[in-house]
């Protein structure tokens, strides 16, 4: 799943090609991708609005229309968004079209079908068109603390890995971010979230924030699906230094990266830089 770096490469290529374009046509070919309103009326809707501005929360994409009006984006597991002409040939998984001018369309792309766009109009809150954004914690790279994370875990018992992946905790940080983090601030992802000092976390805010300013710098990370509104893969992947590296080297130590299933999601990490006391790991 895109997360931060990838959603923020993705806004800001989008600010670039959008903003100031006036949309011209609307084609929804799979309704089901349309959260809000229904796909006819969201065609409809669309129709006349010129672009804004871009902004992101968490994973969200919010295009800031004319008139008041907003069109939100979730790129799930597979969405992409993509900016080319419109003499291109359309992909098979070409879910909704956006036309604009100079013979230009937005693409929404995505093969497993979990990504969803709303339209929300003048005068309606985005939250509560697109109810994601009600539950969602800090921005981690804006004014993000030590001290805020330290307030949302010292009561939380489960594993400081899976708080992390809880979006009410900090927004955006997802499966990659969460493993490389915790890599550079040496914090086992095993260890209690409420067990965490306010040192250590004060470590680990600023880790994360150095970790998702690298990650954007890089335009990400492209696993599978991912690309940015060109489709241009990111480069992340390359630099990580846990992620998707089990049985690789540790790049500061040497000892092997190893792997754990945590929630249900494949976690590495490097034992001797990370460790727990009284546990061991298969390699």
């Amino acid at each position: 799943m895109p997360e931060l770096p990838e959603v923020e490469t993705v806004r800001r290529g989008l600010i670039t090609s959008l903003v100031g374009q006036k949309i011209a046509g609307v084609e929804v070919l799979r309704p089901q991708s349309i959260g809000f309103p229904t796909p006819a009326d969201f065609e409809q809707s669309l129709l006349g609005h010129s672009v804004l501005d871009v902004s992101r929360r968490g994973k969200y994409l919010l295009i800031h229309l004319d008139q008041g009006a907003h069109l939100g984006v979730h790129l799930r597991m597979s969405g992409r968004l993509l900016v080319t002409w419109t003499d291109q040939p359309l992909g098979p998984h070409v879910r909704v079209r956006i036309l604009l001018e100079q013979e230009q369309e937005l693409r929404f792309e995505d093969m497993r079908v979990f990504g969803r766009l709303w339209y929300v109009p003048r005068g309606e809150a985005l939250e509560k068109v697109i109810t994601g954004l009600q539950h969602l914690g800090p921005e981690p790279l804006d004014n993000f603390s030590g001290k805020d994370l330290f307030d949302r875990l010292k009561k939380r018992t489960q594993p400081i890995k899976t708080a992390l992946l809880d979006q009410s905790v900090v927004a955006g940080i997802g499966n990659i971010y969460a493993d490389e983090s915790l890599f550079g601030a040496k914090i086992n992802p095993l260890r209690p979230a409420q067990s965490l000092t306010l040192d250590e976390l004060d470590t680990l805010t600023t880790v994360i924030q150095s970790t998702l300013s690298q990650a954007i710098a890089l335009g990400g990370s492209t696993l599978r699906d991912y690309t940015d509104i060109r489709g241009v893969n990111g480069n992340y992947q390359e630099e990580a230094w846990v992620y998707a590296r089990k049985g690789a080297p540790c790049r500061v130590c040497g000892t092997t990266v190893a792997r754990i299933r945590l929630a249900g999601r494949s976690t590495c990490f490097c034992p001797y830089c990370q460790p727990l006391k009284g546990v061991e790991y298969s390699q």
